[in-house]
């Protein structure tokens, strides 16, 4: 009798914490099923990229850049917001390096930075 008590009692003894462990094993794959279709239901990150060229166009809320010369001359317009950090003179004709993200098909400057005119050439006698 003696022997069937303790049998009893380390089999209870197993018999919970197997028990605490089937249940804790079958909430995890609950809450990853939860988390991964939160991330579906998420918006795409805007890229970010980088790109230099010649201003065609300035404005308050817009900014055109020429890339390429020629006939292979590619227009690209930025929209320009407040949160847009600008250094330098960004003039037409001038050379620019914009930083810019793009979302929904349309490309956000999120930095313009306009290159230091070059100096004039002195000629040596």
């Amino acid at each position: 009798m003696r022997n069937l008590m303790k049998a009893a009692v380390i089999v209870a003894a197993l018999a919970f914490p197997a028990a605490a462990f089937a249940q804790g094993s079958t909430a995890a794959p609950a809450q990853k099923k939860a988390s991964s279709s939160a991330k579906k239901e998420k918006a795409p990150a805007a890229m970010s990229h980088t790109t230099s060229g010649t201003v065609k166009s300035s404005s308050d809320t817009e900014l055109v850049v020429s890339k390429g010369t020629g006939k292979n001359a590619k227009d690209v317009t930025f929209v320009v917001n407040a949160s847009t950090k600008k250094t330098g003179d960004i003039a037409t004709g001038s050379k620019v390096t914009v930083a810019y993200t793009t979302e929904g098909g349309t490309n956000t400057a999120t930095s313009i930075k306009a290159a230091a005119p070059k100096a004039a050439k002195t000629k040596k006698k």
